[in-house]
Formats: C-alpha cells, sequence, structure tokens
C-alpha cells in the first residue's frame, strides 16, 4: 500500500496502521481486517465474499485493529470506566453519584458529536479514535446513571438480574461472543437460505429475506443466549 499523504484515517493510511507496521511488521497483522466487508472490496457487502477484481490493494492489505496507537486510546476508555467506580465508591449519596455520571456522560457525549460532525476526528472504532471513546464512555455513563436510577434508587431490580447474571459471567461471554460462538448459533449453520435458528422458530414467511432479516435481529438473539449461558 503506497500512501503519499498525511492526515489520512481511510483503510489504507491512517496512522494506526503506519505505527504498528513500523513497530511490529505485516506478519502479526490480523490478516482478515473488518474493511474487506466495504463495497469496494466486494459485491458481498455488507457481508463477506470473494474480493473484486479490480479491488483496491488495501482490500488485501492486513491491519491490527487493537495495535499500539488504538491501545493507548483503549486505555483511556479503561481510565473513564475506573473514574466512573471511584465516583461510586467515594461518594454515597444518590444525588452525588448522578451528578458525577450524568455530567461527565454529557461532556463526553458532546465533545465526541462535536469532534465527528466538524470531520476534526470522526467516529471511528477501527482506529479506536478519541471521538469513539469518548462517545461509547459518554453513552454508557448516561446508560448507567439510568440503569443506577432503576435498580439502586427505585428498587426495579428483578427486571434486571439477566444483566446480573452476564456480569458475573463476563469473562465467559466475551469469548463466546469474541469467538462468534453466539453468532454462529444464530446465524452461522445455514439450511437452504435460513440458519439453524431460523429453522427452529421461524418460518420463511416471517424471516423473509432471512439473511438480511437476522443480521437485524442478531444482536437481540446474542442477548438472549448470553443471558441463557450465564
Amino acid at each position: 500500500v503506497i500512501c503519499g499523504m498525511r492526515g489520512h484515517i481511510g483503510p489504507a493510511c491512517n496512522a494506526v496502521g503506519y505505527v504498528d507496521r513500523q513497530v511490529w511488521g505485516v506478519n502479526h497483522f490480523y490478516s482478515h481486517p473488518v474493511w474487506r466487508h466495504l463495497k469496494e472490496c466486494t459485491f458481498s457487502s455488507p457481508g463477506e465474499g470473494p474480493l473484486r477484481e479490480d479491488a483496491p490493494s488495501w482490500c488485501y492489505a492486513p491491519f491490527e485493529p487493537e495495535g499500539l496507537l488504538s491501545s493507548i486510546s483503549a486505555i483511556l476508555s479503561g481510565t473513564i470506566g475506573i473514574h466512573y467506580g471511584h465516583v461510586l465508591i467515594h461518594y454515597k449519596g444518590h444525588l452525588d453519584r448522578l451528578k458525577q455520571w450524568v455530567s461527565m456522560g454529557f461532556v463526553l457525549l458532546t465533545l465526541a458529536i462535536i469532534l465527528h460532525f466538524t470531520n476534526a476526528i470522526p467516529i471511528n472504532k477501527q482506529l479506536y479514535s478519541i471521538s469513539y471513546v469518548c462517545f461509547t464512555a459518554g453513552v454508557a455513563g448516561l446508560v448507567f446513571s439510568g440503569l443506577y436510577i432503576l435498580i439502586d434508587v427505585w428498587g426495579f431490580r428483578t427486571p434486571f438480574l439477566f444483566l446480573e447474571w452476564i456480569g458475573m459471567n463476563s469473562m465467559l461471554v466475551f469469548v463466546m461472543a469474541a469467538q462468534g460462538i453466539f453468532a454462529a448459533f444464530l446465524n452461522g449453520w445455514d439450511i437452504g437460505l435460513r440458519s439453524m435458528f431460523l429453522s427452529m422458530f421461524g418460518t420463511q414467511r416471517e424471516w423473509e429475506h432471512s439473511y438480511m432479516s437476522s443480521l437485524q435481529k442478531l444482536p437481540f438473539g446474542e442477548l438472549l443466549l448470553e443471558c441463557c449461558t450465564s
């Protein structure tokens, strides 16, 4: 891949890939990056398929989404999470805790939106950009605050027990999700145009265009499987 440019955040010539190529070498990269699903690389987009004959060279290039620079951003994300926990330990009142979480969540979310829509630093998960860190951390803070109000302040614990189960078995859930076990169960073993899950629990008419339908419903199905596994 020949770059000859600066400040680029596309698949080919971003700083994350450049630093990793210089430090680690391409032999230590992930060989099937997510950008192979782009329409520039395959006619099967947004699914996975053979690369186009006219695909640009970067479609064939390896990329490490958890590289050196992106790991620094990931550390920042973890540090923000530690701060949320720090508030929980050192602030005893509900209102004091919520003030900290909600204010920080709104500040981070606002910063992320500004960075993204001004095109200063667009939200990019593969590069783990600062705007992505701010967006996810801000949303996490606000969602956490909402759940805290429902469960700890108002006492609605029973409807959210499934979240407690997942939290108590977080490593198991993470490994099974990361290895594609949950996704494979729902959409991996095809029987014609239908997956095993759809064959057991749906009809062809209900799940018309089953591939796209199952992609849309996959997160909910995975959440159900995670609860059952936990």
